[in-house]
């Protein structure tokens, strides 16, 4: 391949130089990421846009010309399910927990997620069964209620369902349509400030993500040479394995912003970091003063990148959400599935895809900044992302399917503080890039809370 549209209208999203574009070359493969929409094409866009945005502040922190940049779709095909490839001592991944699932409702169908404890105690207090609820107790429930009822029912009560819509109805939608409305990347220059000092040669991140799409982004800046630090409150403790696949690169603190010593700490690491990104929902750290503007009020010359499910605009800014909720409400199951039954994605590709734009936005603003100075504010939503995939990346002619991709080429294995790793390797290269990770991930919340 010597080209990719949707890669051409990420980068455009991004502020970059389309002549760029020529540096990047494509491996094609047959049997990566089969399904109905152009999940390969968005896969191609992300990744492509990302490693070119890095190969370009390599190249602007050097003072040399912009490296070749190369996209394999095994490699994207194994980056993008790499939570599925992990195994710690030898040991798969948890995924999904018993009730993080499809369900038949009384009119159609919805999907729940609990996989941390506190969104399944909601959910089960939501519904008025027990917190030790089978998935037989909740599917015979859930089979005589409205789809609809049970999804804001459940969300009023802190929980996570959604029930399913097709696309059309999804762009009929209130929320559908400000996403609609919205860039895939938006991106705001607030002041003319200069960059901080030493985001010229090590930037500092400080990260506030969870799950799969923030933690892919800072994961990713941690293989392009960011001192990333990771910061979680220690109430809520980061599922084990996830943050054994999306830890590599880092360091982990705990912080509790609520107490004294823990507040000044946190104020400490901000007035040294260069790039702050933050994964929860629209809102929820605007009470630690932790907006994006705030936080640029406080600190000029920051990148600020945050990431929401829904967006922060719209019904359901501050609803929470994750990539298998917003395949069940844009349509993607729905496109996806068969008449007797919603579908899914190959990869929870709107997670992936999203995490690689977020971290190319943060390298495009880095890049910006150094030559121009300002304060960056970026945002990116899963739902604008599945919108993306929808209704605007242009499916690719392909080979007849054939056999899934073989990972092991872009397979590693290291030892780490929490067992033997098995770990997919990051799909972004570039001519003279880094190969993988300086360092695996250590013990969740272990590390001191300070710049390296």
């Amino acid at each position: 391949m010597t080209h990719a549209p949707g890669t051409a209208t990420a980068w455009e999203a991004l502020g970059g130089d389309p002549a760029l574009l020529s540096h990047i070359s494509y491996h094609a493969r047959v049997g990566a990421l089969p399904a109905r929409l152009p999940v390969l094409e968005l896969a191609r866009a992300c990744v492509g846009a990302c490693a070119l945005a890095g190969a370009e502040w390599a190249a602007t922190r050097a003072g040399r010309p912009v490296p070749e940049v190369q996209v394999d779709d095994g490699a994207l095909a194994t980056a993008f399910v790499s939570e599925r490839h992990l195994r710690v001592d030898g040991r798969a991944a948890t995924t999904f927990a018993p009730l993080s699932r499809f369900w038949r409702a009384q009119d159609g169908w919805l999907r729940t997620h609990a996989n941390y404890p506190h969104h399944r105690a909601r959910l089960c207090a939501a519904l008025g069964v027990g917190a030790d609820a089978t998935v037989e107790e909740v599917a015979e429930l859930l089979a005589g209620r409205s789809a609809a009822e049970v999804e804001e029912t459940v969300y009023a009560a802190g929980g996570l369902a959604v029930a399913l819509r097709t696309p059309g109805q999804w762009a009929a939608h209130p929320q559908g349509a400000a996403v609609a409305e919205r860039p895939l990347v938006e991106r705001d220059r607030l002041d003319d400030a200069a960059p901080p000092a030493r985001s010229a040669a090590r930037p500092r991140v400080l990260d506030l993500t969870r799950v799969i799409a923030g933690p892919v982004a800072t994961r990713t800046l941690a293989l392009l040479g960011a001192d990333v630090l990771r910061v979680d409150p220690p109430q809520l403790p980061e599922a084990p394995d996830a943050h054994a696949d999306t830890g590599f690169g880092k360091r982990s603190a705990r912080l509790d912003l609520t107490t004294g010593a823990d507040r000044r700490t946190f104020e400490e690491l901000l007035d040294g970091a260069d790039v702050v990104i933050t994964g929860y929902r629209p809102g929820a750290l605007d009470r630690f003063g932790l907006s994006p503007e705030a936080l640029v009020a406080r600190r000029p010359g920051l990148v600020v990148a945050s990431l929401s499910a829904w967006g922060a605009y719209g019904p359901w800014a501050g609803r929470r959400g994750f990539d298998s909720l917003v395949q069940v409400a844009t349509g993607v199951a729905a496109v996806e599935g068969v008449p007797e039954q919603p579908g899914a994605l190959p990869a929870q590709a709107l997670d992936h895809g999203t995490g690689y734009l977020l971290a190319a936005g943060v390298l495009r603003a880095l890049t910006d900044q150094a030559r121009e100075g300002g304060s960056r504010v970026l945002r990116c939503a899963l739902a604008r992302t599945a919108h993306w995939l929808v209704h605007e990346v242009r499916p690719e002619p392909r080979a007849a399917r054939g056999e899934p991709v073989d990972p092991a080429p872009w397979l590693a294995e290291t030892d780490s503080a929490l067992g033997r790793l098995r770990y997919a390797r990051s799909p972004v290269a570039f001519t003279g890039g880094p190969a993988d990770w300086a360092r695996p991930p250590g013990r969740w919340g272990t590390d001191a809370p300070v710049w390296a």
